[in-house]
């Protein structure tokens, strides 16, 4: 590792923590506060319309015991999350809130969150009372409806058979899966978002992708109002409405931080920073090469991994073996069939995912402190895609003289 952060350079800048809350919360509480305000707007006539449909919680008959109990209570709480983030989106594609050059690309973001979670309300209310015993889609079902729509998202951002398309729909579909997993104890998949999604908004910054930080930042403030409904005794639970939508989002946001994209196509402007506008604030070095990126969203997922991996391991096993790996998977179940109480399950595991986020963020610092500048190398790059001249990338921190007026402007490419 410490030849790795050699390869880098030495840094132009020292940057610490501080400067990238300050950063963050400098240029994306636009996109928190409004998704706050309407999330908690429309919170109590979701609860309400949610029990009024009788919209109630169905729990396997192979749960633990003490998860019995949670039987009956009102589902579909992602509903919350998902109207919140959504208006968002449609006010900022509007320039209404925020203007499209802080958002990036919003439609096939739009499109993937309401596809995922239509797909999460068939899951949850429309087959259930369709077909009488059955709780859900069945899993090839539900995996080819996510497969069909996240290659649909990606193509819209990459090509259509290009390595960032493959790996972007393996992401939406790993995440969206895991976190829908992770919903299972009262406030389990609500505190491990905010640390993953936090992990994500410090790397993403770091790594020069800020455009992916405001999705994360309105889902943050769309999670809140749910998270007071969801806190022990839950009043209501996520349900796959709620964790398949998000996870995806999630899954995006990794594939963006890992492969940007770089052009403005059809859809506003791109995720990349280039073409960001932020770029022009200069808030973050950039961190250095792949490997850091990938070692850092490795780490900052550590606990979604955990969340899914266990269960394909579990069935493999039993089909292949006859015997169990674990004593109960989705694996938080695991330690509540150990007699861990329901709350210190989540407080355990929301730690490990705090702890992971600080570690991929203390990389991420150390890899941006690391980058060299080298004009030469920048002055010559002229990125094009589409036939969409794109601007001149200066990380912060260097060409301390260049200001901010003289930034290449948003949309145009660098003089030659």
């Amino acid at each position: 590792m410490t030849e790795l952060f050699a390869s880098i350079g030495s840094p132009p800048v020292d940057l610490n923590v501080f400067d990238c809350v300050r950063a963050i919360l400098a240029h994306y509480s636009q996109a928190f506060t409004p998704a706050l305000v309407i999330s908690s707007l429309g919170a109590y006539p979701i609860y309400r319309i949610l029990l009024a449909l009788k919209s109630r919680q169905t729990v396997s008959q192979y749960a633990p015991e003490g998860h019995q109990k949670k039987q009956g209570t009102p589902t579909m709480g992602g509903l919350i999350v998902v109207f919140g983030f959504l208006s968002v989106l449609l006010l900022s594609y509007n320039r209404i809130l925020i203007s499209t050059y802080q958002f990036g690309s919003i439609l096939p973001v739009f499109w993937l969150v309401l596809g995922f979670s239509t797909i999460g309300f068939v899951d949850d209310f429309v087959v259930p009372r369709l077909i009488k015993g059955k709780r859900g889609l069945g899993w090839k079902q539900k995996i080819l409806l996510q497969l069909v729509l996240a290659y649909v998202c990606a193509f819209k951002l990459y090509d259509a058979t290009s390595m960032e398309t493959i790996f972007m729909v393996f992401t939406i579909l790993f995440f969206s899966n895991a976190y829908n997993f992770a919903d299972g104890l009262d406030w389990l998949a609500g505190s491990l978002l905010i640390g993953l999604s936090i992990g994500l908004m410090f790397i993403a910054g770091l790594a020069g992708v800020a455009d992916v930080v405001p999705y994360l930042t309105a889902l943050l403030g769309a999670l809140i109002p749910f998270m007071v409904l969801n806190k022990p005794k839950a009043k209501i639970f996520m349900g796959d409405v709620g964790s398949l939508p998000i996870g995806a989002l999630l899954g995006l946001c990794v594939a963006l931080i890992l492969f940007p994209v770089t052009s403005s196509g059809d859809f506003g402007n791109s995720f990349g920073l280039d073409t960001a506008g932020i770029l022009s604030h200069r808030e973050f070095p950039v961190m250095g090469t792949m490997p850091f990126k990938l070692v850092c969203l490795f780490i900052v997922s550590g606990m979604m991994i955990v969340e899914l991996v266990p269960v394909p391991l579990q069935i493999a096993s039993v089909k292949l073996r006859k015997k169990k790996l674990f004593s109960f998977t989705p694996i938080h179940h695991a330690f509540e069939r150990k007699g861990w109480p329901e709350g210190k399950v989540v407080a355990v595991f929301a730690g490990c995912q705090a702890l992971l986020s600080a570690v991929a963020i203390a990389i991420a610092l150390v890899g941006a402190n690391q980058f060299r500048y080298d004009p030469s190398q920048h002055e010559s790059r002229e990125f094009s895609t589409r036939g969409q001249p794109l601007p001149l990338h200066i990380p912060f921190g260097v060409d301390q003289g260049l200001s901010r007026a003289t930034a290449p402007p948003i949309g145009k490419g660098p003089s030659r």
